[in-house]
């Protein structure tokens, strides 16, 4: 396995039909070999985990493919789908630098999964719904080469509906743990995962995505690199993330908003944890009683503990 350079539009397969515009019709510019300054481009590997996601995954695999990036492997992780995405997967085969499809451990699984097979510099996840803006990948690598101190480099989005329909921009805001552990309120840190690239090597050393979250396993990640260093930003938008009523972390919001209760009370953040519960405790009146969110917080706090102390 190994990085290479994107293809042109040329290469690819025919677009789906009645398909226009990027990233169907429309590539990124193809960069030369060095950087401005000669230096070569850094390796990035972006990793999409999937699962069932036939309608959208193949114009997240062409944002990919179409950055015009000279140094870039891509892993796609399939959890053994039983739609059409497999069928598209080998479409595009001969540009991937890996991909599989089996059975996984859910999304944080199959992201630790592929970036376990990734060799690049920089780190990035797309998911399967989601979309690279043209060239959004090169704007954070240059903003990583005039901020290579820093452990993420983030950009801003522009979310879309289940149909591609442009919503609203977000410019990213960044912290400090106890703001990115604060996410999602008005007035901290809140970003979207897609315009975010990482540092490899910090990503290893602080041992990868957590396992046994569903909902906020990126929040938790973020706020474990904030201990380790900066966000640097930049107002270009990178990502086109999907914005609609089937997606987890948009079905399952009040799960959500629990775990992250339960990430804050686990990385020694209990004021943020319980500014949140008093939130949620407001919010949940009718969806879910206070006494169960206490339970759901309680066995999972007991579950880490024993996880730490490696009982089954």
């Amino acid at each position: 396995m190994c990085a290479r350079r994107c293809p042109t539009l040329s290469e690819l397969p025919a677009p789906s039909a009645g398909k226009t515009g990027w990233p169907w019709t429309q590539e990124s510019s193809q960069l030369s070999d060095t950087m401005a300054d000669g230096s070569p481009w850094p390796q990035v590997s972006i990793v999409t985990p999937s699962y069932n996601q036939g309608q959208f995954i193949e114009e997240t695999i062409r944002s990919v493919l179409l950055q015009g990036y000279p140094n870039i492997e891509y892993i796609i992780i399939d959890g053994g789908s039983t739609d059409n995405s497999v069928e598209i997967i080998r479409k595009y085969e001969q540009w991937i630098s890996y991909w599989v499809s089996e059975p996984d451990r859910g999304q944080s699984h199959a992201i630790n999964k592929g970036f376990s097979k990734a060799t690049g510099e920089i780190f990035g996840w797309l998911n399967s719904d989601d979309y690279y803006h043209s060239g959004g990948v090169a704007t954070l690598v240059q903003l990583r080469h005039k901020q290579p101190d820093c452990v993420a480099w983030v950009g801003a989005n522009q979310e879309i509906d289940i149909a591609g329909k442009l919503l609203r921009s977000l410019t990213p805001r960044v912290g400090n743990k106890a703001q990115i552990g604060d996410w999602g309120t008005q007035v901290e840190a809140h970003f979207h995962q897609p315009s975010c690239l990482f540092s490899a090597k910090q990503f290893a050393t602080i041992g990868g995505v957590n396992e046994r979250l569903e909902y906020a396993l990126d929040v938790e990640l973020w706020m474990r690199l904030a201990e380790a260093g900066n966000f640097a930003t930049t107002g270009e938008i990178i990502s086109y993330p999907r914005i609609y009523s089937e997606a987890k972390t948009f079905r399952d919001r009040l799960m959500q908003e629990a775990e992250l209760i339960f990430i804050n009370f686990n990385l020694d953040q209990p004021e943020v944890a319980r500014r949140r519960l008093v939130r949620f405790q407001e919010k949940a009146v009718d969806m879910m009683t206070y006494r169960d969110l206490l339970i759901y917080l309680v066995k999972r706090t007991v579950s880490g503990i024993l996880g730490r102390l490696h009982y089954k």
